[in-house]
This record gives structure tokens, sequence and C-alpha cells, in this order.
């Protein structure tokens, strides 16, 4: 959808926000209904990062709740990394780069070939739409996380959006059925975003297995940290079975970077050396995120704990939305979906003007928000303005 956020993007303005909001201007809020045109999807209002590239760079919020991030990371251990860093930081960080893939490898337990490191997994994404809008068309679910669907279209590739379920997950019967002669990609958000569901993990694996056969299967598992197995989830099992499957990680999310930017890749050999010439790799990484994520990979003491702040957090706002008499998506992820009373756009500048960031999308006839999994203190914040609306 054309107001999806751009992992690759947001970086460049993410650093405008923060704290709490001292003023909501009429400009600004001339910009909320501002409208972005996608190529190939209708008009919807600002993504967050484009309102953000135009606001005033004093704007502030109470509550940041639109771009799923972590408030409570990066880990201790990552910051002393990062702190320690910056002595040698006049150096190319080469000799550490084979130090997080052993890490990732072992734990995976893949070969250190069928990974390669990049800035955030967005840089990866690219290099897929970039690659397999050339060769022919890119299957995904609607919505779903937009970042590699827009880019492929704005080269000039074909997209084939796929409906989500009754319940808004992803159709991996419809997606199948939709693959033909002329497909190049799948692309599978899992958890999805923005609807915050995850799909059967044995009817995933079942059809990475046949459809990998006769066409590439992109996974992004940028949320699947938040799940209560990731190992028993990942389809990274089908890499190490061959087949012909790519999975994209990030630590954004759960681990807290989505300011420092690191994600990763695994897949076969010949496929990464393929995407690896639309990409920078490990190159656009700095030495101070390559050492906090070594120290922070499988921190269990921090990501336990970041786990059950956002689940108390998510318990608030479960409870803030009934107790309004509004119904939910059960989420999987830091985030969670919920139809709208009233108009989306007008909803989220009136949000905002009450310093609360939230995000909105159209579908299935409805105004929906998506409201991600914030401190105690932002959930309150929300429960506050969300109060005076609904």
């Amino acid at each position: 959808m054309a107001n999806q956020i751009n992992r690759r993007n947001w970086i460049k303005t993410s650093a405008m926000l923060a704290g709490g909001i001292t003023f909501f201007s009429n400009s600004v809020s001339g910009l909320l209904a501002k409208p972005v045109v996608s190529n190939f999807q209708k008009s919807f209002t600002l993504s967050e990062a484009e309102l953000m590239a135009e606001a005033p760079p004093t704007m502030v919020l109470k509550a940041r709740l639109l771009a799923n991030e972590n408030p409570f990371g990066p880990s201790a251990k990552a910051k002393k990394a990062i702190e320690a860093a910056m002595d040698t930081s006049y150096q190319y960080p080469f000799m550490y780069y084979g130090q997080l893939i052993d890490k990732i490898a072992a734990f995976e337990g893949v070969n250190k070939e069928q990974i390669v490191l990049d800035a955030g997994s967005s840089p990866l994404l690219l290099a897929a739409a970039l690659h397999f809008s050339k060769n022919g068309a890119i299957v995904t679910a609607d919505p779903s996380y937009d970042d590699l669907p827009k880019k492929a279209a704005e080269v000039g590739g074909k997209i084939v959006h796929v409906p989500l379920t009754a319940d808004y997950k992803t159709d991996l019967d419809a997606i199948e059925k939709s693959i033909d002669s002329g497909t190049s990609l799948v692309y599978i958000c899992n958890p999805n975003n923005p609807t915050a569901t995850v799909v059967d993990t044995a009817k995933l694996k079942a059809f990475c297995e046949r459809v990998s056969k006769k066409v590439p299967v992109l996974i992004d598992e940028a949320y699947i940290d938040y799940l209560p197995n990731p190992q028993a989830v990942t389809l990274i099992d089908a890499v190490k079975k061959g087949q012909n499957v790519m999975v994209a990680r990030t630590f954004s999310k759960l681990y807290g970077f989505a300011g420092l930017r690191i994600g990763y890749m695994v897949a076969q050999p010949e496929m990464l050396k393929t995407l690896s010439k639309y990409t920078q790799g490990s190159m656009s990484i700095s030495a101070p995120t390559i050492q906090a994520a070594i120290a922070s990979y499988q921190d269990r003491e921090f990501l336990d704990d970041a786990l059950a702040k956002t689940q108390a957090s998510k318990k608030f706002l479960y409870e803030t939305l009934k107790k309004e008499g509004y119904d939910y998506i059960p989420s999987s992820t830091n985030f969670v979906m919920f139809p709208l009373k009233m108009d989306g756009q007008k909803f989220v500048s009136e949000m905002m003007k009450r310093s609360v960031g939230v995000r909105f999308w159209k579908f299935d006839d409805k105004d929906w928000c998506r409201v991600s999994i914030g401190r105690m203190d932002e959930m309150e914040a929300f429960a506050d303005a969300f109060k005076q609306l609904s």
C-alpha cells in the first residue's frame, strides 16, 4: 500500500522525533492532508517518513507509535560496544563482519556462505526488487509490507497483489494460484505488516517447498523475534534443505537497532551472489553498529525483557480498545491493527494534534489504524488521546 513504511528512507528523518510535542501548527495540519499517489495503488495520507521530512525539525511527539520501533532498546551491551568502538572507528571494520556472520551461522545452523549482511533488511529487499522486476511479475499479499513491491513498480516491474484471507492473514492458496510462467518472485512478510498476523507454520513450509521449485520465494521475517518460538517458525530450514528460498532478517525491531541499521539475508550462495550486484553489503555498515550487533546478538536477557514489556503495553492497548468498544486484529508483533469508526486520515490528524503519532490504511472497505507498541507512558498518552475521539 502507498503509505507503508520505507525502512531504507526512514533513517533520513528519524532524528526529528524524540520526547514530547510542544506545538502542532496549521502548516503541519496541512501536511497531514496531503496525499501520496503510488503508481500502482490508491492515494493515502503521507507516510511518517514523508511527513517528518516536511515537518518543522522541532516537531516531536509524546507517543511515537507510527514506525514499529522497539523503544526499550538497544541493549546495554550494544550501547557499551558502540562506545568502545568509537576510538577505532576511523578504521574499516573488515575484521568484525565475519564475527557476526559466524554467530548467526552457528545459531541458525547454516553455512557462512549462506549469509550476507547489510545496513538493515531494506537494501536487501531493494536488491531483490531491482533484480526480479526485470524478469517477470512479483506476487505478494495485499496489504503487506510495501517496500519491495513499491520499489519494483517504480522501475517498471509488474506487481500482482493478492487479498488477505477473511481473518487478515496472507492467503497462501490464492498466492499459489496466482503464480504462472510470468512470475519471477513470491514475496511474503511473515508476520505480516500492517495486520500483525502470522500464517500457519506447517502450511508455509509446505508452500515454500512446492513453490520454490517453480519460482524463488522471499520471506521477510522482520518481526519473527516477537513470536514465542522463532526457531520453530523461521523458513531458514528451507534454505538449509537447499530450497530456492530467501529469508530477510533485521535488527531494527526487537533488538532496537532501527537507527543503527543492520540486517541480513539467508539464502543459497548463488542467489546471494546475484543480489550482491545491487547492494554495497557489509561495506554499508558502520563499525559501531557491527560491534553493537555482535555484542547483542541473542542476548536473551535483554530480548526477553523487551518482549515482556511489549506484551504488557500490548495488553494495556487491548484493554483500552475494548473499553471504548473497538475490535482489533490479534497481534503477533509489536503493533496492533484495528478498524476505525471515523475517516482514517482525520483520525491520524486529530491524534497527531494530541501529540500521538499513528498510521492508517484503507482496505476491506474500512479505515484502519495501526498503532505501534510503545513504552507504557506512550500507551497511556495514546489512551488519553484516543478516548477524546472514540
